[in-house]
């Protein structure tokens, strides 16, 4: 006999279980007493909109950018035009671009960034579909991480607003 296969997550217990982390940051957040900003940009704006079904966010989380663009990113987030031409939007160097430029441009004691190819297309050999980096940087610096998700396009919007919101919470625990 044939197993079935495990069950895909149910699109709400995902939710459910993002809005939880969110509301795990804020707590984490609010007992530190640090006011909290974001860049977005594969995201679209869903850890933003994660953070703020915690009723209170507004206590610590100030808002945040969705930058898309790259001339967005410069001029909100002063991105330097050269990491972005050197290294790409889609790179390391460019995620901790964005969390700097949203903790000094957006005022945050600490600030979260993400950038990413969603998919399903805009993918290359050497930066595949589904590859994100999410930054955080504080006063105490910065800290990076490179994933790479398998699923379609709003799936791979999920995991990098799960891995921005579990690197946010590391950095909390410190």
């Amino acid at each position: 006999m044939i197993d079935d296969p495990p069950a895909a997550p149910d699109l709400a217990d995902e939710l459910a279980a993002l809005a939880t982390l969110a509301a795990d940051v804020i707590e984490r957040c609010r007992a530190r007493a640090l006011h909290l900003t974001v860049a977005e940009s594969c995201t679209g704006g869903l850890v933003g909109h994660l953070l703020t079904e915690t009723a209170g966010s507004s206590d610590v989380f100030t808002g945040g950018a969705v930058t898309y663009s790259d001339a967005l990113k410069e001029r909100l987030l002063a991105v330097p035009a050269a990491t972005l031409e050197h290294h790409g939007a889609v790179s390391a160097q460019v995620a901790v671009a964005m969390a700097e430029g949203a903790r000094s441009r957006l005022g945050g004691d600490i600030a979260l960034a993400v950038t990413g190819i969603a998919g399903p297309g805009g993918g290359s050999p050497a930066k595949p579909v589904g590859l994100t980096y999410v930054a955080v940087a504080d006063a105490a610096g910065h800290d990076v991480r490179r994933h790479v998700w398998e699923r379609d396009r709003s799936g791979n919007k999920r995991d990098s607003a799960r891995a921005a919101l579990q690197l946010l919470l590391e950095r909390l625990a410190e």
